[in-house]
């Protein structure tokens, strides 16, 4: 199955936790990393009357995996913790952040997984890395990404030019 997540850090040397979680994931038997977007910085959400966070550096990855969507969920979870991922409040500061955005053009939704990821729409950090990697596709219930992104701001965010390692 071709699927896409998305990738943010702002803790502990964002660009380097990014890079560490595609080398995990281009790592492991189960995941094929087919493609990968470059790295895009934001401003923090935060909850009202929150403490100001440091800005994320985000991407989006497109895999192939025979695994269910849940599984795949599994397997980033644990990615997130061996990277010090702590999940205290909701849009705290975080090591890693990763969500499945979509699965095949499949829409799931249960208590802990919905997809296509439930914020997409509104988030520029999400939807204008994920073009990037894969401009041609109709997100599920959403429809085209080219028109989804053309229509989204690049308020607050911008590409930044990272050296990846080979």
């Amino acid at each position: 199955m071709i699927c896409y997540i998305s990738l943010g850090s702002n803790l502990d040397d964002p660009p380097t936790q990014l890079q560490t979680a595609l080398d995990k994931i281009n790592n492991d038997p189960q995941l094929q990393l087919l493609n990968t977007s470059g790295f895009y910085r934001s401003k923090a959400l935060t909850l009202v009357d929150a403490p100001p966070q440091n800005d994320y550096v985000n991407a989006a990855a497109m895999l192939e995996t025979a695994l269910s969507a849940q599984q795949l969920l599994q397997k980033l979870n644990k990615i997130e913790r061996s990277q010090g991922r702590q999940r205290k409040q909701k849009w705290a500061a975080r090591t890693l952040d990763l969500d499945v955005l979509l699965y095949g053009e499949l829409q799931i939704q249960t208590e802990n997984l919905v997809i296509p990821h439930l914020q997409i729409k509104y988030r520029n950090f999400v939807i204008h890395p994920l073009f990037e990697i894969a401009g041609t596709i109709d997100i599920p219930g959403l429809g085209d990404l080219a028109a989804l992104a053309e229509k989204t701001s690049w308020d607050g965010l911008q590409k930044m030019q990272v050296p990846l390692s080979e």
